[in-house]
């Protein structure tokens, strides 16, 4: 059945998907790298990865997997699908995870001498769902395994760069964002 791979990825992945968009909405302040540079000349993150976003993303991807746990009895009746419930090493991994994720995707930024909010192929709509991944099999495997099989990978890979598209440019409309990347 090709409808659970895809309702079991969005429902696994969105304490994942939130995150960024969390960070983007309550952001700002402290700069994690308190504006260090590198020898380069460049900075180890910028001004866009703060110490407020990622706490408020990380908090808000933990608040989305405990609200699904909530919503998992009535949308497994009522789907008869198996979603998966979220213990809270895993939300936390997800969630951070992403943070990490983006985070790493700004230092490489720098280092290839990108400026804040240039674009990235494929980093840019990956590297939030890389690390999380990374950082929930490393804290929850047995969960990890269970959830994360090979078909729901696949549409992981698949979808996420769509919806990372979908969601930027809807931000960059609503005047959130100042690109649409």
């Amino acid at each position: 059945m090709v409808v659970e791979p895809v309702v079991v990825a969005v429902w696994a992945m969105l304490p994942a998907y939130v995150p960024n968009n969390a960070a983007v909405l309550v952001g700002g302040g402290r700069p994690i790298d308190g504006g260090r540079a590198l020898p380069d000349g460049n900075r180890l993150f910028g001004d866009g990865k703060t110490w407020r976003g990622t706490a408020a993303g990380t908090a808000a991807g933990v608040a989305v997997a405990l609200v699904l746990n909530l919503l998992e009895p009535a949308a497994t009746g009522a789907t008869g699908l198996g979603l998966p419930v979220f213990p809270v090493h895993a939300a936390v991994a997800l969630a951070l995870g992403a943070m990490l994720g983006d985070i790493l995707a700004s230092f490489l930024k720098r280092r290839t001498g990108r400026e804040r909010g240039a674009s990235f192929p494929g980093v840019d709509q990956l590297d939030f769902v890389v690390a999380s991944l990374g950082l929930t099999l490393l804290v929850a495997s047995e969960w990890f395994l269970a959830t994360f099989t090979l078909p729901v990978l696949v549409v992981v890979a698949i979808l996420t760069p769509l919806l990372h598209v979908v969601t930027n440019a809807g931000a960059y409309v609503l005047g959130l964002k100042s690109e649409p990347w």
